[in-house]
């Protein structure tokens, strides 16, 4: 099966007071590459996220959102620093004694004095936390290659098509080639005996004449591997994996053949077929470039 680059994916879980959502789209081009964009705390797992991406796509421009929420009340903690504390209180028993006043101190009071009392943010459990993350990045790839499949069998029909079709002008220009070598025959024929009424002409040399011009017009070598090339991309198109860059380069030697054709044509017919052709070839190519 063929798979376009073109494709979009989102998953959302949720579990207990977490939720994370996954969202990727993704466009044309030569490489795989990724933009990730997801909370700060989650950039820790940046690495394992690509990795997890190579599996699923190998070309393409991807950009995936990630969003996340954990809505427990345990996030942070708070820590009572009994030793501060007492040094505080120390230095107010001495200030009381000193200045003969009272300590007035109240327990409020004293919690408000800095580092008495502090906040700590709960440790996480990395793996755990990836795992959950895995889940998500892992059922929006599922979802993005599942759409890209559809797409590619889109992108399979329509190249067929165009293949097809160019096959068919292929079955012209090997049908109208002989036709061209009786024509010129009988042009030469008419020339020739135009301007020689009155003497005979040689029919050797006439027969020359047709063969040399036979072999400057042939295009029967072009026409057969142009078929080829049809033939194997047809053939690639029922391949696994990646095939986008093979068929590019199929659809670089159908170019070649077709401006061959079309520089020897000295047939109308043929020449418009020929720029039928790559024209063709040139819309295979456009399509080419949506595929994995």
């Amino acid at each position: 099966m063929i798979k376009s680059m073109t494709g979009f994916g989102r998953s959302e879980i949720s579990e207990g007071k977490r939720k994370i959502s996954v969202e990727m789209k993704s466009v044309n081009h030569r490489y795989l590459e990724a933009g990730i964009k997801m909370p700060k705390k989650l950039n820790i797992f940046e690495a394992r996220i690509r990795d997890l991406l190579k599996k699923y796509a190998q070309r393409g421009k991807i950009d995936i959102f990630i969003t996340y929420e954990d809505l427990s009340e345990t996030n942070v903690n708070l820590k009572y620093n009994r030793d501060i504390a007492a040094e505080y209180m120390d230095i107010f028993e001495q200030m009381a004694s000193q200045f003969h006043l009272d300590n007035d101190m109240t327990v409020s009071a004293l919690s408000r004095y800095p580092e008495v009392i502090t906040t700590e943010e709960v440790k996480v459990d990395e793996e755990e936390l990836w795992h959950f993350i895995e889940k998500a990045v892992c059922a929006a790839c599922e979802q993005f290659v599942a759409a890209r499949i559809t797409e590619g069998e889109h992108l399979k029909k329509d190249l067929l098509d165009k293949l097809d079709n160019m096959a068919g002008l292929v079955d012209f220009i090997e049908a109208r080639s002989p036709q061209i070598m009786k024509e010129y025959r009988g042009k030469l024929e008419q020339k020739v005996t135009e301007l020689l009424r009155e003497n005979p002409f040689d029919e050797n040399k006439m027969a020359a004449e047709v063969i040399l011009y036979a072999d400057k017009i042939c295009v029967d070598e072009e026409t057969v591997r142009l078929r080829s090339h049809i033939d194997h991309a047809k053939s690639c198109l029922n391949e696994d994996g990646g095939i986008g860059r093979k068929l590019d380069f199929i659809a670089q030697e159908m170019n070649r053949e077709a401006n061959t054709i079309l520089s020897k044509a000295n047939d109308l017919e043929i020449s418009n077929k020929a720029i039928d052709l790559k024209t063709e070839i040139e819309k295979v190519r456009e399509q080419i470039q949506n595929i994995e």
